[in-house]
């Protein structure tokens, strides 16, 4: 979760869809209530860990914490130097994911193929929208915090795009994990711990009462970002961050043949289904080893 949360495009709440932990992750943090505040106001510890699912929270914090320290830098370096191959890796992942999702789909009927068509335009003409010039003001990046983390647990929709179009990507990642700025690091903490506990409580309720509506709807989610994370780009035109540095604003897909003749670079087109296959094959083997593990 935490390698996919990185990616502008590719979401964490789609790692834990697939691997079989959504639901208790959805629990675990909607657990966190008044009844567990009172537990920590009398310091009954082992009660409020039970409560709040402590063990399996600690882990996986852990894990998103290890992937951000030690995959951040790894993915900058990755989009910049080696753009088609890793964005074809995303873009099978996701084709593959989406079809898992469906899957999780009792019944189908006219209502849940509009849910999905409405979702993969909602999707797709978010990938459309230029990243805005916002303040770099700690209030601003508690909000981006409160609003991308909602994201982040969504399959299909990334956290770290909607940093992008808050402007507040580049920021955020290089304030954090290379600078290591404690307040934007804290300030950025509490706008999602906020956001978290708010939104998880509305997910869990809609996914309870309206679970095929819903599933089809973040189904469509992830076909539309697809968009997003097409290997081959054109940009078509730029921006000046905060720092003066020149940022793509704008682009749009293209096919191979139509990203050579515009950029004159060689559109790797055998890298990308190797490394789209690539994609396909892992989550096919996470979601195997997901299954056998909650089985046991």
């Amino acid at each position: 979760m935490g390698g996919a949360d990185v990616i502008p495009g590719v979401s964490g709440g789609t790692i834990a869809f697939i691997t079989g932990i959504y639901d208790e992750l959805l629990a675990s943090i909607k657990s966190f209530d008044i009844e567990a505040f009172r537990l920590l106001s009398r310091l009954e510890v082992k009660a409020l860990w039970r409560k709040v699912n402590g063990t399996f929270l600690v882990v996986l914090l852990a894990g998103l914490a290890t992937a951000w320290i030690s995959l951040a830098k790894l993915m900058i370096y990755l989009l910049k130097n080696y753009q088609i191959p890793t964005w074809s890796f995303f873009f099978g992942l996701i084709v593959i994911s989406a079809l898992l999702v469906f899957r999780e789909i009792r019944q189908w009927n006219a209502g849940r193929v509009l849910a999905t068509l409405l979702g993969t335009g909602v999707a797709y003409s978010l990938t459309l929208l230029a990243p805005t010039s916002t303040p770099d003001s700690l209030v601003f990046v508690f909000f981006a915090g409160a609003i991308a983390i909602c994201a982040m647990i969504l399959p299909g929709i990334s956290g770290a795009f909607i940093l992008l179009l808050l402007g507040k990507y580049e920021f955020i990642m290089t304030e954090i994990f290379v600078h290591y700025n404690v307040p934007v690091l804290l300030t950025f903490a509490a706008g999602c711990t906020l956001g978290l506990l708010g939104f998880s409580r509305a997910l869990t309720w809609v996914l309870k009462h309206y679970h095929d509506l819903t599933v089809a709807t973040l189904a469509g989610f992830m076909i539309g970002f697809l968009n997003k994370i097409w290997p081959w780009r054109q940009v078509l035109a730029y921006y000046t961050n905060s720092k003066g540095e020149q940022t793509v604003a704008f682009d749009q897909s293209v096919l191979p043949g139509q990203y050579m003749a515009a950029t004159g670079q060689n559109p790797q087109v055998l890298q990308a289904l190797l490394f789209a296959a690539l994609g396909i094959l892992l989550v096919v083997v996470l979601e195997k080893v997901a299954a056998s593990l909650k089985s046991k």
